[in-house]
């Protein structure tokens, strides 16, 4: 259910108010839960939509970008505006501009290489810059860094166990039996779009059947386990960017 003020607000009446369809059915799934989203204002809720919106396309065009997936060991980036760290993650450059360069990865996919946690913290970083905007997130990571769930301190990230997932939230795919000759695919971490569709670096945006059954093809010999979905949702504390809006 959403609180808004401490009062509990149905649908119907916050549709009066949000016309984009994506957001809609956001607020739809959030009714139907049992979990309460609570909000001080409508602007709070508002701002926490758009930028799941945000997640959403961002995942969409990091996608089509034509970025690869590989291992930290083949990570690659674009030397114009990162520097590729001896563990595989990519290090804005002095003086390069962070949202140039953050964009610089869907415009110039083909010139970048990572795996898929990497991937969703570009998704949520370029997330971030399309609902604050540039001058904002220019500020906010000057010294903008790219390795695994390793999270800048103004993009604070939360995680909570749950199945109340919601459009925009990054899931998790466990492979527990996964093979010791192909480590990687140990998990898949993707973004949520609701109606079984995720995306995930590596395999595209799939439904949830699709990605397990690509992560059992990378099992040990003889599995026990099959992948599944975990109920753990991440995603970003939403309130701490209003300063930033």
């Amino acid at each position: 259910m959403i609180r808004i003020n401490n009062q509990v607000v149905k649908a119907e009446e916050l549709y009066k108010q949000i016309s984009n369809q994506e957001q809609r059915k956001i607020i739809k799934q959030m009714t139907a839960y049992e979990e309460v989203y609570s909000y001080q204002t409508v602007e709070q809720l508002k701002f926490e939509l758009t930028f799941r919106s945000n997640t959403m396309r961002a995942a969409r065009e990091l996608n089509i970008s034509g970025a690869i997936f590989t291992t930290f060991t083949y990570a690659i980036c674009n030397k114009k505006y990162w520097d590729r760290l001896g563990n595989g993650g990519f290090l804005l450059k002095p003086g390069a501009s962070p949202s140039t360069a953050i964009l610089d990865i869907l415009k110039n996919g083909k010139l970048y290489a990572f795996e898929c946690a990497t991937a969703i913290a570009i998704v949520l970083y370029i997330a971030t810059l399309y609902s604050i905007g540039r001058t904002r997130f220019d500020l906010l990571f000057e010294r903008l860094y790219l390795m695994d769930w390793q999270f800048d301190e103004d993009l604070p990230i939360y995680q909570k166990f749950g199945d109340d997932y919601l459009p925009g939230d990054a899931l998790h795919f466990n492979n527990p039996d996964f093979s010791p000759k192909e480590p990687h695919w140990r998990a898949e971490n993707v973004i949520y779009f609701g109606d079984d569709q995720y995306y995930g670096h590596g395999i595209g945006i799939r439904n949830a059947k699709v990605i397990i059954d690509f992560l059992n093809k990378k099992r040990k010999p003889s599995p026990n386990h099959s992948a599944y979905l975990m109920n753990m949702i991440s995603r970003p504390n939403y309130s701490y960017f209003l300063t930033y809006q």
